[in-house]
């Protein structure tokens, strides 16, 4: 056993490896600048140890074996400072992963713009319902685990799944986390620019890709998004065998009859052509379809028959905050909650949600607090992406004073889209100190019976579901 310090506990996949070395049996401690749930509590439930607020004091008293440096960790901080100065081992927390959990497993790494948190949750579901036993990192909580970790159940012949992201590693290591993964099987959604504070192009994006196609290999398998070009481009260079999943005849792996209705999507999956079945899942929208495609692609190379991976398909839970649905309340409203923060993601969410709660008014609630979304990259693509919603509620950018005016979001301009759009529009936070309350009384005024509110955010969103349920009933 050794004594593991996380510094920058608080994000989702570090406290989820946290919990995951904790109950391996190590001395597991940690800092972070703010916890909120559902992190501090997942941690407060697993009887981690955590400080709120970084000082040199909370390193010294726990000493640790090892430090754990997440990304968002850089120069500067107090307690990475103390290390440093002191020689405390290092480590980030993708290697840690690689080290520790990964080790001789059969490797599965999701990877994409969108859709990695649900596909990885698929695949290790269906893993585990095969009695495969997997281990996993995902970067959220699969609510049928209730963990965003754990370690594989095999002592031979075991699995790994991991949520392979494209961010950088550490404050030491620039590389993009899937980097680390040593992957056997992978998946490659999609590919969009995404990640401004530390991707300059989509090139920049294209070749961090590259290099992780290239790590996979020559009898492993590359499952590509065979309707994405950027994706298929990629992928031409493997050195492995490639399979694409899509909608396109051209795909070894297709959906094809979809329905909708009640709680489930059914569909028929053909592989090469040739029908492997007709499956029910719990999701909706075109794109979890794809992201269904690609897990049962990925389950299927991991040895599972069609029959376990079609029982195991409707027992599927989605992680939390995607697509997470909240009823109950006594206008009839529906509230969802989901992590979208990108257009394509924005436009796919609203998508689905006017598919599953056909004829029924949606307000758009979506707070622009990414990298890439707090600045004007996205300014028109931003005012098409909502246009299954009829009300449009703009939060707050987030953190403005980064960028000059002229490189930040235009939230006025994109009022005025909207409005051309005809669109209900409402720009929160003129008083700072006021919101998200503000939201709050906007909505009292505007709901109507029956309407679906979707709150869209990477963050807290400064709480407003909270406040949500606490005005609204639930």
């Amino acid at each position: 056993m050794s004594s593991i310090y996380f510094l920058g506990i608080g994000g989702t996949a570090m406290a989820s490896v946290a919990v995951a070395l904790s109950h391996s049996g190590h001395a597991v401690s940690g800092s972070d600048s703010a916890l909120y749930p559902p992190m501090s509590t997942y941690l407060d439930a697993h009887n981690i140890r955590y400080f709120n607020g970084f000082s040199e004091e909370n390193i010294a008293r726990v000493n640790p074996d090892l430090v754990v440096v997440g990304n968002a960790v850089s120069r500067g901080n107090c307690e990475l400072e103390y290390a440093l100065e002191r020689h405390l081992q290092l480590i980030s927390m993708p290697e840690l992963v690689r080290k520790e959990l990964i080790a001789d497993n059969t490797s599965l790494v999701i990877t994409g713009t969108h859709g990695k948190t649900t596909t990885t949750s698929l695949v290790a579901w269906l893993l585990e319902y095969g009695n495969l036993k997997p281990g996993f990192l995902v970067g959220g909580i699969p609510e049928n685990f209730a963990i965003g970790c754990r370690p594989s159940g095999r002592e031979i012949d075991g699995f790994f799944v991991t949520e392979g992201d494209e961010y950088d590693t550490a404050f030491f290591d620039k590389r993009s986390k899937f980097m680390l993964y040593r992957p056997d099987i992978a998946i490659i959604n999609n590919i969009e620019f995404d990640h401004a504070d530390i991707f300059d192009s989509l090139e920049d994006i294209r070749k961090s890709f590259r290099l992780f196609v290239n790590l996979i290999p020559g009898n492993g398998i590359l499952l590509v998004n065979g309707d994405d070009p950027e994706a298929c481009a990629v992928a031409s260079k493997a050195f492995c065998r490639t399979e694409r999943f899509g909608f396109g005849q051209e795909c070894e792996w297709t959906a094809k009859d979809l329905n909708s209705a009640e709680n489930m999507t059914t569909f028929s999956i053909f592989h090469l052509g040739n029908p492997e079945g007709r499956v029910s899942i719990p999701l909706f929208g075109k794109h979890n379809i794809m992201n269904t495609l690609g897990a049962v692609a990925a389950a299927r190379h991991a040895g599972l028959s069609m029959e376990t991976i079609a029982d195991a398909l409707p027992l599927f839970k989605r992680p939390k905050r995607r697509m997470e649905i909240t009823e109950g309340f006594e206008s009839g409203i529906t509230l969802i909650e989901d992590f979208a923060h990108h257009p394509t993601a924005i436009k796919a969410t609203l998508e689905a949600v006017a598919e599953l709660f056909s004829g029924r008014r949606i307000v758009a609630c979506f707070e622009p607090r990414s990298n890439t979304t707090t600045r004007n990259i996205f300014q028109k693509e931003l005012a098409r992406c909502f246009d299954p919603a009829s009300v449009v509620v703009m939060g707050m950018v987030h953190r403005p004073e980064r960028y000059a005016p002229d490189d930040r979001l235009d939230t006025e301009k994109l009022r005025q889209e909207l409005e051309c759009r005809e669109k209900t529009v409402f720009l929160a936070g003129s008083q700072p100190e006021d919101y998200p309350a503000d939201i709050v009384r906007f909505l009292e005024t505007t709901l109507k019976k029956n309407d679906v509110v979707v709150l869209m955010s990477n963050g807290s969103f400064s709480n407003l579901k909270t406040l949500f349920l606490d005005n609204f009933g639930k």
